[in-house]
């Protein structure tokens, strides 16, 4: 779905609210860290900081209007354990050192649907080898998607970098949902797949 454009979302403006906009190394925090890739609106994201409030979280969205709607969250909520970045997953290593992140989220991913563009997927040999470099040993990778042949086929992908430990083809409802997932669960089942970083049996690092 095509995001409204915000006129008076800019850039200066996000970044006055402290949301990071550069290629930068982040800081690293002294608390475990969690980070999602296209946050969208940030439900999801939002609702992990405010519930665990022992830990910090990382929203990283591209689409400037979006990134936005979670900064709104951020503020309502006063969550001062989550970070917002505006940018690519692309440019992900600029931004975080080795082996810094607990936990990855990746929520309802482009499922790039044309033989073409599947390198574009988040879940795809390419982004995986990033992954690997700023997760931990033991970190977890979360993915979820209402896509069955990507949800398919991001196994394949995942299973050379990761521990599968689990697979869900009829993955129940809980307290944390993206807005997409709140409403595509009307219309069929979701999947989600859990993996395990093992660092000491990873050869393409």
């Amino acid at each position: 779905m095509r995001q409204k454009h915000l006129k008076y979302v800019n850039k200066e403006l996000l970044l006055s609210e402290g949301v990071i906009v550069n290629a930068e190394k982040i800081e690293r925090s002294q608390k475990k860290s969690f980070l999602e890739i296209g946050s969208g609106k940030g439900l999801f994201i939002t609702s992990m900081a405010k519930n665990n409030p022992e830990n910090h979280y990382y929203a990283m969205e591209v689409n400037i209007n979006v990134c936005y709607r979670i900064l709104e969250k951020k503020k309502d909520l006063n969550l001062d354990n989550l970070t917002i970045i505006l940018a690519d997953a692309d440019d992900l290593l600029a931004f975080f050192e080795p082996r810094s992140i607990d936990g990855l989220y990746l929520n309802f991913s482009d499922p790039w649907p044309k033989t073409r563009h599947h390198k574009r997927r988040l879940t795809y040999p390419l982004f995986m080898e990033k992954y690997l470099q700023i997760l931990k040993d033991q970190s977890i990778i979360q993915f979820r998607t209402d896509h069955i042949e990507l949800f398919d086929s991001s196994i394949e992908y995942m299973h050379q970098y990761v521990t599968i430990e689990n697979l869900d083809y009829n993955l129940e409802a809980s307290e944390y949902m993206t807005e997409y997932e709140m409403k595509k669960r009307k219309l069929g089942p979701i999947y989600q797949l859990i993996g395990r970083v093992e660092h000491h049996a990873q050869k393409n690092i």
